[in-house]
């Protein structure tokens, strides 16, 4: 190796070492000092010592040494690539927790009155505002005694959702950033967990699941038959529209986690559902985009009762789906996938 070679290596080894241990001065964490590290005897080898690449050659069979070198830089390349992943992953975390706190410190001057038994109705919204007004005007005041407690939570809204929700009785918050719809339930849980809510109840803000199916859902929770209650369009009836692929997908995830959590539901997708409030603090909530599944497993892995009733799904009645058309199959099977093994 020529020596204008050797003394590119030799600096680079120092720029890569001289970053890692700014960054462990200034923040003391400790992977950025041994990605460093490594980096800098990586290089440091190949400038005095390149020999040792053919003996790691040899046994991965490899003959020629650029070879060798080029996959190893490639493996902590990736290395790095997974690493900055799991960073931005955290500070995304932080963000997130950060945005629903700041909205549970809204609900804090606007909590709905206590006394009684209440069933909190979280209602996650997202440029909802041609229909959410007449969602929350629909609630009964009471069920069978219970007080209805309308929960809605604006997820990072452009409109005028927020606004349009607002009335006598209902407890508005807004996420400043989007979190999905995950991120906005957890807000609504943290809610009704507050507010000692005796059964909370979730439904869409765009007007697709009747209120009047409300006394349906509760019921079993009420009887003492069940402690996770879930709508069925396929025991009910559907005028969603969906497209016969996507019928076909929930079928077959449904199937997936019926196998995997020896269950027997036949609609995991379904955003209609009734959880008893003394079991939700058991359920653990990560999921902000795929949220149903991981309701559904948790609720299966901490031995809450499921039950199923028939439900109808009314035709959207303004606006477009949120729910992303690509990597909707795959978000799915991740979040069953991680939730069943977690």
């Amino acid at each position: 190796m020529n020596s204008i070679l050797m003394l590119a290596f030799v600096v680079l080894a120092i720029a890569a070492l001289a970053w890692g241990f700014e960054r462990y001065r200034r923040r003391f964490i400790r992977t950025d000092l041994l990605l460093a590290g490594g980096a800098a005897v990586g290089l440091l080898a190949v400038a005095f010592i390149p020999a040792i690449y053919d003996q790691i050659g040899n046994l991965l069979n490899i003959r020629k040494r650029y070879v060798t070198v080029s996959l190893l830089g490639n493996v902590g390349l990736l290395a790095c690539v997974f690493y900055l992943v799991s960073l931005v992953r955290a500070n995304r975390g932080r963000i997130n927790d950060l945005t629903r706190s700041l909205s549970l410190d809204q609900a804090n001057a606007i909590q709905a009155d206590g006394g009684g038994e209440t069933i909190g109705v979280v209602i996650p919204a997202y440029n909802e505002e041609a229909t959410i007004e007449k969602v929350v005007n629909s609630l009964p005041e009471t069920i069978r005694g219970y007080l209805v407690m309308p929960i809605v939570v604006s997820d990072g809204s452009a409109d005028a959702t927020a606004h349009r929700a607002r009335s006598d009785g209902v407890t508005v918050v807004e996420h400043h950033l989007n979190q999905g719809q995950g991120g906005a339930l957890q807000t609504g849980f943290a809610i009704a967990m507050r507010e000692e809510a005796s059964i909370v109840v979730t439904m869409d803000g765009d007007g697709q699941h009747p209120s009047d199916r409300l006394e349906r859902m509760v019921a079993p929770i009420m009887n003492d038959e069940a402690d996770y209650v879930m709508g069925s369009r396929h025991k009910g009836t559907d005028y969603s529209g969906n497209s016969v692929v996507r019928r076909a997908g929930i079928r077959v995830f449904t199937r997936l986690i019926n196998m995997l959590t020896k269950s027997d539901i036949t609609d995991c997708t379904n955003g209609f559902r009734a959880i008893r409030g003394s079991e939700l603090p058991k359920l653990t909530l990560t999921e902000e985009r795929f949220s149903a599944p991981e309701l559904i497993i948790e609720a299966r892995k901490n031995g809450l009762r499921l039950r199923e009733v028939p439900i109808t799904i009314a035709e959207r009645q303004a606006g477009e789906t949120k729910k992303p058309q690509l990597g909707y199959a795959f978000g799915l099977m991740r979040t069953i996938l991680t939730t069943w093994i977690r």
